[in-house]
């Protein structure tokens, strides 16, 4: 018999153990051992009448929520990182360009003709589909599996900077946009449009809440949840 794929047997173990019933003398009792998913599936089909079950139905919905939070906890820690490694990337492009050309006043554009090649639409463009802000970051509000993307694409166009010897700023252009569209062939490969990716939630809103997070689990008093 199975449950969910798994043996049954597995989960619920005959264990025998001896008991004290008198004056040394000792009794084999029949036990049985359970796995967690064993003591879920007793709880949730059991009465909640009994106290013994409502508990554990009970701690079983509370430890359900807390490992989504701390799984949505771990989601936002992540994109959040992507996002500052991004920044970072495109910070250290600006100033490759600079060096290169002497001047990075069209940075905006060689990134805006970068997100074109990885959505098909300019930045602009983007941020109008997606009700962003014109005075946002575009990269605020995307999923991590798009900031990734870009901060790679980035990464390629930096290196091969320096390893081309590029001067112009045409030739970096160049470069950026056949990154991103060697990127969007990849995601799109994988079944990845990255246009049709839904916005998230406002970076900066997610970064306040996990710091005020953080700041009340220090507040605590040890030992106290």
């Amino acid at each position: 018999m199975k449950y969910c794929g798994r043996e049954y047997q597995n989960h619920f173990v005959d264990a025998n153990k001896m008991v004290c019933v008198g004056y040394n003398v000792e009794r084999k009792v029949e036990d049985m051992m359970l796995t967690r998913l064993a003591c879920y599936l007793i709880a949730q089909n059991g009465d909640p009448r009994k106290d013994e079950i409502a508990f554990a139905q009970n701690y079983f919905a509370m430890q359900t929520r807390r490992f989504e939070n701390l799984e949505k906890r771990i989601s936002d820690s992540e994109r959040v990182l992507a996002r500052h490694k991004l920044t970072e990337t495109e910070k250290e492009l600006s100033g490759v360009i600079f060096r290169q050309t002497g001047n990075d006043k069209n940075f905006g554009l060689i990134r805006s003709n970068g997100d074109k090649a990885l959505f098909g639409f300019t930045t602009s463009e983007m941020k109008y589909r997606l009700k962003i802000p014109a005075s946002r970051a575009l990269a605020d509000f995307q999923p991590t599996i798009i900031l990734k993307a870009k901060d790679f694409a980035t990464e390629i166009t930096i290196f091969n900077i320096k390893a081309k010897s590029l001067m112009l700023e045409k030739q970096i252009s160049v470069e950026h946009i056949t990154n991103n569209k060697r990127v969007r062939k990849t995601l799109i490969e994988r079944g990845i449009k990255p246009e049709l990716l839904p916005k998230e939630d406002d970076i900066k809103k997610i970064e306040k809440k996990i710091m005020n997070d953080d700041k009340k689990t220090l507040d605590k008093p040890d030992g106290l949840s």
